[in-house]
């Protein structure tokens, strides 16, 4: 989730994003939350014909997020240099679990597995004395992440703008995990009955997708001096054509 999320917010400040999936690729149950703000489209990079629709694309591209295993893209070719060669001065922005040194760096990984792996969960049973492993309640790998690669994308745009330069990014769940272990852990606090729902918990509007009617939960994340929004309501993977709309 770490790349989509930075994508949705990329999206949110006026960025135009185009997802690329390769075929028979489904993620039904989180395409409402994953497509929002963006067109969605397939290329399978292997075919001739969409490969070098894709190298279009990239050429024209100010940003590219990918979250791959760090020898992915190199094995069809298309490592950093090349991709730098593609586009002199991308800005690109690379996610694995693991890191990209190390005997772990092209092991597959998400979120669960990480804190799994990083003791997230062991330090969770430990707190609340429970007697089995005891993940964070929510995705804060992924989401800490995707934000992290968002502010990094804006910073590296901005360093484009001063200095003309590209930027390489890279963001691991893992090295988000240690950054957020480093501050040392606190006593579990009592469980707090859950407050009742209320209309500030959710956005406006009412959007209406493909899938039905929704309404949002309200957007968590404050920026002094920026106000969020989405021209583009989520879509399914897929539903749109792998081109440029601008």
């Amino acid at each position: 989730l770490a790349g989509p999320v930075a994508t949705r917010f990329l999206a949110s400040l006026g960025a135009e994003v185009l997802r690329i999936d390769p075929p028979g690729w489904d993620e039904a149950v989180l395409e409402p939350e994953i497509t929002l703000g963006k067109h969605c489209a397939r290329l399978d990079l292997r075919r001739a014909e969409d490969r070098q629709r894709w190298e279009t694309l990239l050429r024209d591209a100010d940003v590219l997020v990918h979250g791959y295993r760090s020898d992915a893209l190199a094995r069809l070719g298309l490592d950093v240099h090349a991709r730098q060669m593609l586009r002199p001065g991308l800005i690109d922005v690379s996610l694995d679990a693991y890191g990209f040194t190390g005997p772990w760096s092209a092991r597959r990984g998400f979120d669960s597995i990480v804190q799994m792996s990083m003791g997230f969960a062991e330090q969770g049973q430990r707190s609340a004395r429970a007697d089995k492993p005891l993940p964070l309640p929510v995705q804060a790998l992924d989401h800490a992440t995707g934000y992290l690669m968002a502010a990094a994308t804006v910073r590296a745009l901005t360093l484009r703008a001063e200095r003309g330069i590209g930027s390489i990014v890279r963001a691991s769940l893992a090295r988000t995990g240690a950054v957020l272990m480093a501050g040392g852990t606190r006593p579990m606090p009592e469980p707090q009955p859950q407050a009742p729902e209320s209309a500030a918990d959710w956005e406006d509007a009412s959007e209406h997708l493909v899938w039905g009617a929704a309404r949002r939960v309200r957007w968590p994340l404050q920026v002094a001096g920026v106000t969020p929004g989405w021209t583009r309501p989520a879509t399914p993977l897929g539903s749109a054509p792998a081109q440029w709309q601008a």
